[in-house]
């Protein structure tokens, strides 16, 4: 039932407002032309790399105190003419997420804190096996978790984040075996990927939780928690990973 949910929502989602804020205010025209633009300068980029599928990334919060750049991930793939990005939304800061199907111009229509992306282009034989697996709703719903932590420990499958989403598929696409979240985080873990650890204090993370209907820290191990050591999911720890094990390229900014 999940699974057809989640394609139910990647079907129809167009240009709805997804992973846009809840307030009722109106994109700002600056905001607008400036999203548009970053969103032509991406797309000549792309079209520049002869790559049919790339990790896309952005800048939609200041994360700097954690030594971190990009907050959110998606993939981009060429159809026909046009490039795609398949990403996984939280909604209006809510505790659930779903999985949307967008063109390059609303993807950067976020309220972006900063207007660069990061590229990475995959290596041909993961562009191979992933391009299929972005372009079919049942396959990208398989790895999806409705319930949604933005700081989701990497090893559980009690919440999930977007980035953690979308290299799980990755990994789903990589290795047939990887059918489940659990067995994708096995495939991920042998391949080398190393989450992130961002230092959060108990009072930080009791505000957080109480405060913010997306964030939870159950899931993650007491020994760690209570260290302050909050493992996760991050962008940079995903480029990290892709270029060292030859599974992408260096990251490319764009502006």
């Amino acid at each position: 039932m999940k699974a057809a949910v989640a394609a139910l929502l990647l079907a129809c989602a167009g240009a709805a407002h997804a992973g846009r804020s809840c307030d009722a205010q109106a994109p700002q025209a600056l905001d607008v032309e400036r999203a548009m633009v970053l969103a032509q300068h991406v797309a000549k980029a792309l079209d520049d790399s002869g790559a049919q599928v790339v990790a896309l990334a952005r800048i939609g919060q200041d994360l700097r105190r954690h030594g971190q750049r990009y907050s959110h991930l998606g993939f981009a793939y060429r159809e026909g003419r046009v490039w795609r990005v398949v990403h996984k939304l939280n909604h209006c800061a809510s505790a659930t997420a779903s999985v949307y199907r967008q063109g390059l111009g609303e993807f950067f229509l976020d309220g972006m804190f900063e207007y660069e992306a990061g590229i990475v282009v995959l290596a041909p034989a993961v562009q191979a096996a992933l391009r299929p697996a972005l372009q079919d709703n049942r396959r990208l719903a398989q790895m999806h978790t409705r319930a949604y932590s933005m700081v989701a420990y990497p090893w559980s499958q009690t919440y999930q984040q977007s980035s953690q989403w979308a290299i799980e598929t990755l990994a789903m696409a990589q290795e047939p075996a990887a059918d489940t979240r659990e067995r994708a985080q096995a495939w991920l873990r042998l391949q080398g990927y190393q989450p992130a650890t961002l230092r959060l204090n108990a009072f930080t993370r009791l505000g957080a939780r109480l405060t913010a209907a997306n964030i939870a820290f159950d899931d993650h191990p007491n020994e760690k928690r209570f260290s302050d050591r909050i493992e996760t999911v991050t962008v940079d720890s995903v480029f990290s990973w892709l270029q060292r094990s030859g599974f992408g390229s260096a990251p490319l900014a764009v502006r």
